[in-house]
């Protein structure tokens, strides 16, 4: 028996009993005090009812009507006038004990059907909410693979208008460099416009591999290597800017398995980024460390302006920029290159304060661990 089911037991009994001893106690001749207990005896048939329903009730006024019986036949027996009336009031008793019980009954059942009904509608809501939820997200999705389409539209336009050009300017440019020897400046300038022609060209190939991606030729790379690679390609527009770029060093060698050319092709990104998001006299930090076991985390934080929450929530889609001549595509291009290699991207910023695009990359199971 549950603790509140035995006190509420206990408390009938008591009202019964104590009523009882009134009854009995009391000399027949205050007939004010003996209507005032017969009509007290309602209270625990009243209480039995709310509390444990039809059964209770009736249970309850039987038990009145069997302790008071015996105060009629004894006590009232001399007076048959007065021991009809101590009759009808048992027959009250146990009418008030089977209507309260019965409406009791009712309403709790009422209530139980209402606490069913609303945990249904309740598991409805959960259910049409993670429907709503799921909705959502498929049509993000939808407008995203919109955006590639758009995409893969332009990028076919631009392998068509831009490629037949490259070609023709890489073809006059090795040309041209027949006739200057090897430590002639002009050679150097035509080599440096020969490698810039095969870049933009990787660039073109970038495009289409956003609407179609391409298998990629997974090799070993160190992180620290290919990130002092591109450090080196962009100090130049770094001291231009005045910007401090600094690379810290790694403990030993994290080796990855990557694409080495799509990888750098995504560091840059996010360095020429932050390089253009820093003002003069700031500073780009780039840093490598393991996380976990099997996991690299590189972090690219730099000194800039911080981006608010609502450009946050759109810096990975396609074409969105906050910078006029930006073309909003370098940061979706990371993102893509670092899932395909298994990893993540994500970038944290408020205004004012600095931001820190960390990538995560697995780490090269066979050769984690390995001392310089």
């Amino acid at each position: 028996m549950e603790k509140s089911t035995l006190i509420r037991t206990v408390t009938l009994t008591a009202c019964i009993v104590g009523i009882s001893l009134f009854h009995y106690l009391t000399p027949l001749h205050f007939h004010n005090l003996h209507d005032i207990f017969q009509r007290l005896y309602y209270l625990p048939i009243i209480l039995a009812a709310f509390w444990f329903g039809l059964r209770g009730a009736l249970f309850c006024s039987v038990i009145v009507s069997i302790v008071y019986a015996p105060h009629i036949l004894f006590q009232w027996g001399a007076h048959p006038g007065m021991e009809m009336e101590k009759y009808l009031e048992i027959l009250l008793y146990n009418t008030v004990g089977g209507v309260t019980g019965l409406l009791s009954q009712r309403e709790r059942e009422r209530t139980l059907e209402l606490q069913k009904s609303g945990r249904v509608l309740e598991e409805s809501y959960r259910t049409l909410q993670h429907q709503s939820e799921r909705i959502i997200a498929i049509e993000e999705k939808l407008r995203q693979s919109e955006r590639l389409s758009t995409l893969g539209e332009m990028a076919a336009v631009l392998a068509h208008e831009i490629r037949n050009p490259l070609g023709s300017i890489r073809g006059t440019a090795e040309i041209l460099k027949d006739d200057y020897p090897p430590g002639d400046p002009k050679h150097e300038f035509l080599d440096i416009q020969i490698r810039e022609t095969e870049r933009l060209n990787r660039v073109v190939e970038d495009f289409l591999r956003m609407a179609r991606p391409q298998p990629s030729l997974m090799i070993r790379c160190t992180v620290q290597d290919e990130l002092e690679t591109i450090v080196t390609l962009v100090r130049s527009d770094a001291r231009e800017r005045d910007v401090e770029l600094v690379v810290q060093p790694t403990d030993h060698p994290v080796i990855i398995r990557a694409d080495g050319e799509k990888l750098r092709q995504a560091f840059l990104n996010i360095i020429i980024n932050a390089l253009q998001a820093t003002p003069p006299g700031g500073r780009v930090i780039i840093s490598a460390t393991v996380k976990q076991p099997a996991l690299c985390e590189i972090r690219f934080r730099n000194s800039g302006p911080g981006i608010d929450a609502e450009s946050l929530a759109h810096i990975f889609e396609p074409f969105f920029t906050t910078k006029p001549d930006g073309t909003g595509l370098g940061l979706g291009i990371t993102r893509k290159i670092v899932e395909s290699h298994g990893g993540t991207v994500q970038v944290e910023s408020e205004p004012g304060e600095e931001t820190t695009v960390t990538v995560q990359l697995p780490i090269e199971p066979a050769t984690h661990g390995e001392k310089s």
